[in-house]
C-alpha cells in the first residue's frame, strides 16, 4: 500500500511539473509574438529592438517583415519594413541594414509601455510621461491637419538619450506615434 501511495504520489509531482512545463512555454512563446498587444518601447516594440536586422527582428518577432512601398530594402540608405499579414498599421525604418524606428501610424489598439496611443488626447500624453514632454508646433502647421503638436518623450535615464518616442497631433488628438533613435525618429517624412 505504501509503494501504491509512492507511485500515485510521484505521478502526480510528474504530470503537475510537465503542466507547469507546457504552461511556460506556451507563455514565453505568446510573448516572443510581435501582435497588437505588444508595447512600443522607447528602443522598440515587443521582441524587435533597435539595431537588429531585418532577418533578426523577423525571426525574434515570428513574423515575415517585407518591404513597404516601392523599391527595394536598401541595406546603406533608408526603407521601410513591415509585418506581412497582422499587425497592420505598424512599419520600421531600416538604415545601414538595421531597425532604427518603429512607426505606429493607424492601429489603435498598439499602445506605448504606459498606455499612450492613437486617440490619446494631448492632456493624457503629458499626464502619462510627467515633466518628460517637450511640445513643438507641427512643422506643417499651415497644412491640413491643423492644430498639430509634435509631443516628445525625452527620457531622463543618460543611458535611453539617445532614444525618443514622438507623437504626432492634430486638434488636441494624438494621429500617430512612433519611436526610436536619433537621428532617424525626428525624420518628419521618414526616408523621404
Amino acid at each position: 500500500m505504501r509503494k501504491l501511495n509512492s507511485l500515485t504520489k510521484f505521478a502526480a509531482l510528474l504530470i503537475g511539473t510537465i503542466f507547469i512545463f507546457v504552461f511556460w512555454v506556451t507563455s514565453v512563446n505568446a510573448q516572443v509574438q510581435l501582435t497588437e498587444r505588444s508595447k512600443l518601447a522607447i528602443n522598440g516594440i515587443g521582441p524587435i529592438r533597435v539595431g537588429m536586422t531585418v532577418d533578426e527582428a523577423s525571426q525574434s518577432a515570428g513574423i515575415k517583415l517585407i518591404i513597404s512601398g516601392s523599391g527595394g530594402l536598401d541595406e546603406y540608405q533608408c526603407s521601410y519594413v513591415q509585418p506581412k499579414g497582422e499587425p497592420k498599421g505598424i512599419a520600421f525604418m531600416v538604415t545601414k541594414g538595421r531597425i532604427a524606428r518603429v512607426d505606429i501610424f493607424s492601429n489603435k489598439q498598439i499602445t506605448t509601455i504606459k498606455g499612450a496611443k492613437i486617440g490619446d488626447t494631448e492632456e493624457r500624453i503629458f499626464s502619462l510621461y510627467p515633466g518628460q514632454i517637450k511640445a513643438t508646433r507641427h512643422p506643417y502647421q499651415g497644412l491640413p491637419p491643423r492644430n498639430g503638436k509634435y509631443l516628445t518623450f525625452v527620457p531622463k535615464d543618460a543611458a535611453d538619450k539617445n532614444y525618443r518616442i514622438i507623437f504626432e497631433t492634430a486638434n488636441n488628438r494624438v494621429m500617430r506615434f512612433r519611436s526610436g533613435k536619433l537621428p532617424e525618429v525626428e525624420a518628419i517624412e521618414g526616408c523621404s
